[in-house]
């Protein structure tokens, strides 16, 4: 020992020493073959997320308990901690896939139910960033294990949301790493990744046949399939970029609303020619999303789940500032039918934007429900009530516009017959209990081309013009074309809520992220 050294400087070195063993993470060689592969590391990933300057960690010397796997587990395959986005705080959980391939132990998981904690009781949203190859072994092994790693956190898995959840999908996320992807409020993917209960390996193992791993989890599946994927990105970069654009919609907690940011220039220049958006035909398709985006503040389009359940339309934007919900058919897909998936998509969608505080906006243009044998073997029933439910048990505002056809129960699950707080139509609006075409056969027996047909087909015409149903006020206003967004935006004044400065009661909070 150098005689010259002071106790504190003997302090000093020694926790630089340990301090550097704990950011080489799984060591250089690991490092450099990620690196050349185009993926970021966890700490490169967490770097990304937050404002520069403002990450803290927490448990940066926190190791494996078991004493032989001490010296190569630095931070135990998570790395944890707090930071800011936009200025403003947020919680991480990210998996160094180069240190034990991030499997879940001991030490990671107290770490995890710490940072859980805190984000919740401090109001803070949770971010995290998914690669993990799941369950250590042996630690879990055996009744031992088994009560000690998965019967030691009763709560682990619960969701009430009070915290936004965010989850980045980033390489082979297996275990209590998908757990944590499906019970967030937004779940992005890479190409490439791979979201599943166990890997494809084990599978294959259960099965007895080769399991091809994008078969079984890949961004394809989870994107088109099982809606769990909310956005698919290209690389790691796009993945952190997409959750810090979400969470800017969002409040920091349940108990606030969301952030009002600038109104960018252009907004609303495209409102004068809206109309020629929309066909004149009511059979002729169109893409809704073309409207929404003349609509809302330029650019502020977030579509989720754009690649599942594609005959609706979800995402979040803004009006003069504010942090919107869009519900839309598109006409584009099936006719704007509602179908089962699109069902799961929007009734997620409505919870999401309940439990954090944002207004709704339904843009009606269908023909009602697929039917059929399918629909039926799918519980289409069963979806259906699930979305007119939750749109019964959303609290915060609920503006409806009938841009073209509401028939049927499709009517009520879009917001018509009070189910939303302000129904608006165009003049282009036609609403009844079912196409006129087919309610010609179903009351007169009369089919196209038939005598009589186009006299019967006239008169349900126009008994289903939005004129009649103002009249009877079921309809509140009837709304220009190029008036929508201004009508919007003044109708967002109108029913803030203001007695409980603008927090909703949250009626769905514990309702199930994937169902």
């Amino acid at each position: 020992m150098d005689p010259t050294q002071t106790r504190a400087d003997l302090l000093r070195a020694d926790y630089e020493a340990r301090r550097q063993r704990a950011l080489a993470m799984g060591g250089p060689a690991k490092l450099t073959r990620r690196k050349e592969q185009g993926l970021l590391n966890a700490r490169e990933r967490i770097e990304r997320l937050f404002d520069a300057g403002t990450f803290i960690e927490s448990g940066l010397f926190s190791t494996s308990a078991v004493p032989e796997d001490r010296e190569r587990s630095p931070g135990d395959g998570k790395i944890a901690g707090f930071g800011k986005i936009e200025s403003r705080e947020a919680a991480v959980v990210a998996n160094d896939f180069t240190v034990m391939g991030a499997s879940r132990a001991t030490t990671n998981a107290r770490k995890m139910g710490h940072i859980k904690r805190v984000a919740t009781q401090r109001g803070l949203p949770l971010v995290f960033l998914g690669e993990s190859s799941g369950a250590r072994m042996p630690d879990h092994m055996g009744a031992r294990g088994m009560g000690l790693q998965l019967g030691n956190d009763g709560a682990q898995y619960q969701r009430l949301r009070e915290i936004p959840w965010a989850s980045a999908t980033l390489g082979m996320s297996y275990g209590s790493s998908s757990w944590y992807a499906v019970m967030s409020d937004f779940s992005v993917m890479r190409k490439g990744a791979v979201l599943a209960v166990s890997s494809a390996l084990l599978a294959s193992l259960a099965v007895k046949e080769e399991v091809d791993a994008q078969e079984l989890g890949g961004w394809k599946l989870h994107a088109e399939v099982t809606g769990f994927a909310d956005l698919v990105v290209d690389t790691d970069e796009e993945a952190i970029d997409a959750i810090r654009r979400f969470l800017g919609y969002l409040p920091s907690h349940h108990n606030e609303a969301p952030p009002v940011a600038a109104v960018p220039s252009g907004s609303g220049e495209a409102m004068r020619d809206i109309l020629d958006l929309l066909p004149t035909s009511r059979t002729q398709v169109y893409d809704v999303r073309k409207i929404v985006r003349a609509i809302v503040d330029r650019d502020s389009f977030f579509e989720l789940k754009a690649r599942f359940g594609k005959v609706a339309v979800t995402g979040l934007a803004r009006l003069a500032g504010r942090t919107v919900g869009i519900v839309a058919n598109n006409p584009l897909v099936k006719g704007g039918a509602l179908d089962t998936d699109a069902c799961e998509k929007v009734t997620s969608f409505l919870v999401l934007c309940d439990s954090f505080n944002i207004p709704l906006v339904m843009l009606v243009d269908t023909p009602g429900f697929v039917i059929g044998t399918e629909p039926e073997r799918k519980r289409a029933p069963g979806k259906i009530m699930n979305f007119m439910n939750a749109l019964s048990l959303v609290t915060v505002p609920k503006l409806s516009v009938v841009l073209r056809k509401s028939y049927g129960q499709a009517y009520l699950n879009m917001g018509g017959g009070r189910n939303s707080d302000e129904m608006a139509a165009w003049p282009t609006a036609e609403i009844s209990f079912m196409d006129p075409q087919f309610a010609v056969k179903i009351v007169h027996g009369l089919d196209p081309g038939e005598p009589g047909f186009d006299e019967a087909r006239a008169g349900m015409d126009r008994a289903s013009a939005v004129w009649d149903i103002a009249g009877v006020y079921a309809a509140q206003s009837v709304v220009l074309p190029e008036h929508t967004r201004d009508y919007l935006i003044r109708m967002l004044d109108v029913h803030q809520l203001r007695l409980t400065r603008g927090v909703g009661q949250h009626l769905m909070r514990a309702w199930p992220t994937s169902f």
